[in-house]
This record gives structure tokens, sequence and C-alpha cells, in this order.
């Protein structure tokens, strides 16, 4: 019993420093926000401390209602293609051989270097008229004249799923690569076809992490805040792109921390509903 206590003693000192990180650059933060969303807002751009919930009412209004159903909509629709051409793609390279792996992945990591603004305006080049694959198009005989795609709702989206695609396949890799290859085998054996074996073997054995990279993918999509701008109109910018409108254009920062403290807690929302479903996953 006495031995054991100098080891407790190291364990707790041990999170002492990450715990510190956490609390002076997340809950101190988070704190300080959570208290302004309640602050009174006062005409000509400033604000004073009080308690009212006249901000969190403002989610009843119209313009909330649109802007939230927007950005939970083009996050989820993200999230399912992502996740749609993520999950064939990476079983297909679990299949390939080792040395082809790692230059996949090693392609995959290179891609995530780049940040939202090169994307973003790389994007933009490509879905325009003078400059854009609507010239290649032209050339090619498909198109009578080249179009402007961007900015628009099917620009935006392709970004965000170029975005999203790196994460998802590294999510989806570690389970797939863990899949016993004697269950496709033996389902090949009984005369099932690949696609069959597919659809009624692999996926359904990949269930949790399926549902990982799908909230992991929608939580990610819900933060955008520069392509919605590089990408889309006004009628498309997400809830994050408003949160700084508010703050900084708009000068009503009580809002602006209202709408922050919302999106951080559905976001923390669906992490939680991830680990929880992670959880009785792992029971036997």
């Amino acid at each position: 019993m006495h031995r054991d206590r100098p080891q407790d003693w190291r364990g707790w000192a041990a999170l002492a420093w990450p715990a510190a990180m956490l609390g002076t650059f997340f809950v101190v933060p988070f704190g300080i926000m959570l208290g302004v969303s309640f602050f009174h807002r006062v005409e000509g751009g400033f604000y004073e401390p009080a308690f009212e919930l006249a901000n969190y009412a403002r989610f009843l209004t119209p313009f909330f209602a649109q802007v939230l159903g927007f950005s939970l909509g083009i996050s989820a629709l993200a999230a399912l293609v992502v996740v749609a051409v993520a999950f064939p793609f990476t079983y297909c390279l679990t299949r390939l051989p080792r040395r082809s792996q790692v230059g996949f992945l090693v392609f995959i990591l290179a891609v995530l270097s780049l940040s939202e603004v090169i994307v973003g305006f790389a994007w933009s080049t490509l879905l325009s008229r003078t400059a854009g694959l609507s010239n290649l198009l032209v050339w090619l005989g498909l198109l009578a004249r080249p179009q402007a795609w961007a900015p628009g709702f099917w620009a935006l989206l392709v970004g965000l799923c170029y975005l999203g695609f790196p994460y998802a396949v590294l999510v989806l890799y570690p389970a797939l690569s863990r899949l016993d290859p004697e269950l496709p085998e033996a389902s090949r054996m009984l005369g099932a076809s690949p696609l069959l074996t597919f659809f009624l073997i692999v996926v359904p054995s990949q269930r949790q992490a399926l549902l990982s990279a799908l909230i992991m993918g929608f939580v990610f999509n819900l933060g955008a805040f520069l392509l919605p701008q590089v990408l889309g109109r006004p009628q498309h910018w997400t809830l994050s792109v408003h949160i700084t409108d508010q703050a900084v254009f708009q000068s009503n920062l009580p809002f602006a921390a209202a709408m922050a403290v919302f999106l951080m807690g559905f976001s923390l929302a669906l992490i939680g509903l991830t680990l929880l479903l992670g959880r009785r996953g792992a029971r036997p």
C-alpha cells in the first residue's frame, strides 16, 4: 500500500502541466466567453456587464435558424460525401503492398500541409471562368463557352470535401488495416461477388470507424471559416463566419460570444457522443 503512493503522486504530478495548460488556454478563455455572452450590448459598439438571456433569445429568430440550418446541412452533406468516397478508397489502399500504402499516406499527409487559404484560392481559380476547368471542357468540346462555378454552393461543397478527405482517410485507415482478410475471402468462397462482399461484410464490420469519421468530418466542417467566404456567397456563410461578422463588423461581441458558446457546446456534445458509442462498441 505504501509503495504505491509515490507512483500515484508521480502520476498526478505528470498530469499537472497538461491540466495547467488546458485550464489556461481553454477553460479560462471559454469561461470569459461564456460570461460575455450574458452581457448587455450598448448602442455604439460597446457592452456592459449584466446577466440577461437576450443574446440567447436571438437563437429563436428566423435569421439564426436559417444560418444554423445551412451550417448543419452543408456540414452533414460534406461529411457524408467525404466518408462515401474515403471509405472505399481507404479499403483499396489497405489491400495494396506495404510500400504503396506508405507512398499514398505520405501524399495525404503532404496535402494536409496546405493551409486553408491556399486550398480556398486554388479552388476559386480552378472553378473560375477565366482560368478554370471550364476552359478545358470548352477545348474538349464539352461546353459551348467558359462558365464560372465559384462562388456558389457546389464550389463550397467541393472545397469542404477536399479539406475533409485526408482526415477521413487517416481515421478509417487504422480500422480497415486491422480487418481480418479471411472475412472477405470466406465471403467470396461462398459465392458472393466483390461488391456484395464489400457492402455486406466490410461495411457492417466498420460501423464504429464510419461513425467516428462522419462525426469528425461534421464537426470539422461546422467550424469552417475561410472557405465559405472564398467559395461561397453571403447566403452560404456558416455559423463561424457570422460569429466573426458579429464580433468585428457589427461590434456585437455578446451575441458573437453566445453563438460561439453554442457552437462549442454542440461540437463537444458530438465528440462526447462519439466517445460514448466507442465505449459501448468496445464492450464484449
